[in-house]
């Protein structure tokens, strides 16, 4: 079973740039991978997601051109780049991993197979 770890969390001004990372314990190039995150007092919400070879990627409209998912399948790693950052960014990132995938599937994040244990990012005014 994979296992997902998230990194690269932090506090970051308004403006600033992060990149989470998500490692995973396994092999992950059959999985679709994705990032979602919650903010205090509300539900979970989709970010964006990669195919499995990285060739399609998808992003909500509230962080697209401003957030990039990667992956690098010889590391068994995933990436969101995130620029111009926003309070409202503000949450906690989790990472999740499907077989079966697909951006419908990803977006809905509901019985995705993994998920991480979440990284803290906040994003002062």
């Amino acid at each position: 079973q994979v296992q997902l770890v998230e990194s690269g969390g932090g506090l970051v001004q308004a403006g600033g740039s992060l990149r989470l990372s998500c490692a995973a314990s396994g092999r992950t190039f059959s999985y679709y991978m994705g990032w979602f995150r919650q903010a205090p007092g509300k539900e979970r919400e989709f970010v964006a997601t990669i195919s499995w070879s990285g060739s399609s990627t998808y992003y909500a409209d509230s962080v697209k051109g401003r957030f990039t998912i990667s992956r690098d399948n010889a590391e068994d790693t995933v990436y969101l780049q995130m620029n111009s950052l926003k309070p409202e960014d503000t949450a906690v990132y989790y990472c999740a991993a499907d077989r079966i995938g697909g951006q419908a599937r990803m977006r809905a994040g509901r019985n995705l197979e993994v998920w991480g244990q979440g990284t803290l990012v906040t994003v002062s005014s």
